[in-house]
């Protein structure tokens, strides 16, 4: 559904979330390796969410990291999606067609449409933090290793 980068993305950011603190910063290895990701795929993904859209605060230096403020993990999920581009996704066709409409409908339209409106509500309504918290719950995971 979404690009590989922003799937990362949304891994990165909840597991900041969870595990990083402004005392306790990741490095782009720890992180990379949570979220079974590529370390330079890592990075460019946390360059484009610290960079203009200060979702994730980083330091540098030996004692440098990333982490959220308290500020930014009560952003919503949307926002991740915002900043990668992806946000498209929960407003066009499921099959992907230009022309989709109420008014032209592709065979999935009508089926897709509550979907599409859970969707939306879901990445606006459920915060970086809960998500990050139903992982120390043991609710969810982010890494399928």
């Amino acid at each position: 559904m979404f690009s590989k980068a922003t799937e990362y993305a949304l891994r990165a950011t909840i597991f900041i979330a969870q595990k990083g603190t402004e005392e306790k910063k990741l490095s782009i290895e720890e992180i990379a390796k949570a979220i079974d990701s590529p370390k330079s795929f890592t990075a460019k993904i946390l360059q484009a969410l610290t960079k203009d859209n200060h979702i994730i605060s980083s330091v540098r230096g030996p004692n440098g990291g990333f982490y959220l403020t308290e500020k930014s993990k009560q952003l919503p999920v949307r926002i991740i999606l915002q900043a990668m581009g992806d946000e498209e996704v929960l407003e066009k066709c499921v099959l992907g067609l230009k022309q989709c409409s109420e008014l032209q409908p592709c065979p999935m339209h009508s089926q897709y449409k509550s979907i599409r409106k859970q969707l939306k509500e879901l990445f606006v309504t459920k915060s970086i933090k809960q998500f990050a918290s139903e992982i120390k719950d043991g609710v969810i995971f982010i890494n399928n290793s």
